[in-house]
C-alpha cells in the first residue's frame, strides 16, 4: 500500500520550505502554506523564476507570524499584519488584495533580493478562486501557483534520476525532491502512477486530482545554492513532454477540510483511469 512519506509547507511563496510530521488540510491548502508572498512595487509577485536567490530565504512559522533568515542578513521576526489595511497584488492573472507586512520586512526582503520588494500576507484565502477549467466553483487556493496542494511520487523521482544519470553518464548528482516543491510525497506507488489518479485518500483526507503540474525553470534552481542549471527540464523534455510542456507531480483539491494528515498515513487510490494517457492537462 502506498503511504505518505513526507509533508512540506512553504510559508512564503518561492522561499525555502519546511518539512513537518503532520499538517491540517484546509480548503485552500495545508495550514500555513503559501499565505505570504513577496511582490514588487507594483504589487506583482516576485518568484524564483525572476530572482533565484529568493530560494535561500528561510521562513519559519511562529505563533503570531514568521521568522526569516537568509545568508548575510540578521534574523527578522514578522508579525501577522492587521488585515484592516489591504494593498492590491497580482499573481498569474489573479488580482486580489493582501495585508502589507510593513517597512521593516520590506527593507529586509529588498536586501535579500537585491531589488525593491514588499512582503504581504493573505489573511482571507477565500478571495482567490482556482482555475474553473480544472476545478469546481467553490474551490479556493492561497498563494500557490494554481491549486491547493501538489503531490509527487518518490518512484517517479527515482525514475527521472535514472534517466538523468544515464544521460550525464553519472556526472549529475541525483535531484532532490525539494526541486519540485511538493506538499505531499508518496512512497510505494509505481513510477508515474499519479498521472492516472483522479481521487485519492491520504489518512482521512480525500482529494481530487485535477491537473498535472507543468514544470518551469524554478525546478532548475538548486535549492541549496540558488544556482541555475539545465536539469530536470532537459530530461523531462525527453521523457515527460506533452502539449509543449514538461510535467512532474499532480495538483490536488481537498474534498474535505480540517483533517490532519501525518507522515506514514496510507494513501488509497479511490478513482483512477487506465494508464498511458499522461498527466491531466488542457485538451484541445
Amino acid at each position: 500500500m502506498p503511504y505518505l512519506s513526507s509533508i512540506h509547507r512553504f510559508p512564503v511563496k518561492s522561499c525555502r520550505g519546511e518539512s513537518v510530521d503532520a499538517a491540517v488540510v484546509e480548503p485552500w491548502g495545508l495550514a500555513g502554506d503559501r499565505r505570504w508572498m513577496v511582490v514588487d512595487e507594483a504589487g506583482e509577485v516576485i518568484t524564483v523564476r525572476e530572482v533565484n536567490r529568493l530560494v535561500l530565504v528561510h521562513p519559519a512559522l511562529t505563533g503570531d507570524g514568521l521568522v526569516v533568515t537568509a545568508p548575510d542578513l540578521p534574523r527578522l521576526g514578522v508579525a501577522i499584519p492587521d488585515p484592516a489595511t489591504q494593498t492590491p497584488v497580482s499573481l498569474w492573472g489573479s488580482r486580489l488584495t493582501a495585508a502589507p507586512a510593513g517597512p521593516e520586512a520590506d527593507a529586509w526582503f529588498g536586501k535579500a533580493l537585491g531589488r525593491p520588494a514588499r512582503l504581504v500576507h493573505l489573511d482571507d484565502p477565500t478571495r482567490r478562486a482556482t482555475s474553473p477549467a480544472f476545478s469546481e466553483p467553490g474551490d479556493r487556493v492561497s498563494l500557490a501557483d494554481g491549486y491547493p496542494l501538489l503531490v509527487a511520487s518518490e518512484s517517479s523521482l527515482a525514475a527521472l534520476n535514472d534517466v538523468v544519470a544515464e544521460r550525464s553518464e553519472g556526472a549529475h548528482p541525483p535531484l532532490p525532491m525539494t526541486r519540485f516543491r511538493p506538499n505531499v510525497v508518496v512512497a510505494g506507488a509505481e513510477a508515474w502512477a499519479e498521472d492516472d489518479w483522479r481521487r485519492i485518500r491520504i489518512g482521512d483526507a480525500v482529494f481530487r486530482a485535477v491537473k498535472g503540474c507543468a514544470r518551469c525553470v524554478i525546478t532548475t534552481v538548486d535549492p541549496e545554492t540558488g544556482e541555475r542549471g539545465k536539469e530536470p527540464i532537459a530530461t523531462l523534455a525527453r521523457i515527460r513532454r506533452w502539449d509543449g510542456a514538461t510535467w512532474f507531480g499532480v495538483n490536488l483539491v481537498p474534498d474535505n477540510a480540517d483533517v490532519t494528515i501525518r507522515v506514514g498515513d496510507e494513501v488509497e487510490v479511490l478513482e483512477s483511469v487506465q494508464p498511458g494517457g499522461g498527466p491531466i492537462r488542457p485538451r484541445a
